[in-house]
């Protein structure tokens, strides 16, 4: 059996990213938490915790750091189905941590918390990454369950259809003049500068090829926020891709305009999360297929 002291130990420090604030959470000394940590590798022999700043788990810790909150959110369950009949700790799981895309966070994920938090009093530890790897906060046992673009469940995990996102090339009408105006799509895209997410934001590339039959490598920006790279469209600096859903107030007013009518990218997006019995993670199903089928296009 693990030794579940050491094992909220190793998890404290996992989810709080240093021996420290592991200590102060569990009101105990930082060379408490390192023993009880050491004591748990010596046991099972191998390390568990990268020692850096902050903290990271190696493969193996990871998956303690899996089971300990499978565990915890069980417990969370097994409190409210005794109570009032014992006299049991009532704090539950402080937050449950989940993987998300930056463009479902900015339309219509928040309502979800909302509703969960409203619901539960817990709290939701969000990893915001592209959608196309948030499941691999789902493979490495940090998360609980992922918003991904992949519908293969990884091992142990179940997948549930939300909806499809629809994206728009949206600029503002000075730019698409200044750069389109009495040309062909294909000479615009060539030197009208591009907005780009991240070095893993590869959607415009697939748009190109779809509305101009061809890629190209045109100037580009680098604007790693969802509102700053909708700020860099409506200040002129580029073309990207907006989920329809931000952006359809703005191209109904005409501060933006579609520089591609017909054209669009579609992204069906999945709920993943673990084949686990807890109240707490079908809660936040539901809320989040909820709040999903009031933004997302039906799909997937």
């Amino acid at each position: 059996m693990i030794d579940l002291v050491a094992l909220r130990a190793l998890a404290m420090v996992l989810r709080l990213g240093s021996f420290e604030r592991a200590a102060r959470e569990l009101h105990v000394t930082p060379s408490a938490i390192s023993q009880r940590v050491r004591a748990l590798e010596d046991r099972l022999g191998c390390m568990l915790v990268v020692r850096a700043s902050p903290t990271e788990a190696t493969p193996e810790g990871a998956r303690l750091y899996r089971h300990f909150l499978q565990i915890e959110l069980l417990e969370a369950d097994l409190r409210e189905d005794l109570q009032p009949l014992a006299e049991i700790d009532p704090v539950g799981p402080r937050s449950i941590p989940i993987a998300v895309n930056a463009d479902s966070l900015a339309t219509w994920v928040v309502p979800a918390l909302s509703d969960f938090h409203a619901r539960t009093g817990d709290t939701v530890a969000l990893q915001v990454d592209d959608q196309d790897h948030t499941r691999e906060w789902l493979k490495n046992g940090t998360v609980v369950g992922a918003v991904t673009a992949a519908a293969e469940p990884v091992a142990g995990c179940r997948v549930d259809a939300l909806g499809s996102m629809r994206y728009v090339a949206a600029v503002s009408p000075d730019f698409r003049a200044r750069h389109f105006d009495g040309r062909s799509l294909a000479e615009g895209f060539r030197q009208a500068p591009m907005l780009v997410f991240n070095q893993k934001d590869l959607m415009q590339h697939r748009f190109l090829t779809q509305a101009a039959g061809q890629d190209c490598v045109p100037p580009q920006w680098w604007v790693p926020s969802t509102q700053g790279f909708l700020d860099a469209a409506l200040a002129g600096l580029g073309w990207g891709l907006h989920p329809r859903p931000l952006v359809a107030g703005m191209l109904a007013d005409g501060r933006l305009v579609d520089l591609c009518p017909g054209h669009s990218l579609t992204v069906t997006l999945y709920w993943q999360s673990w084949r686990l019995e807890s109240a707490r993670v079908k809660l936040l199903r539901e809320c989040l297929w909820r709040a999903s089928s009031a933004v997302l296009e039906p799909g997937g």
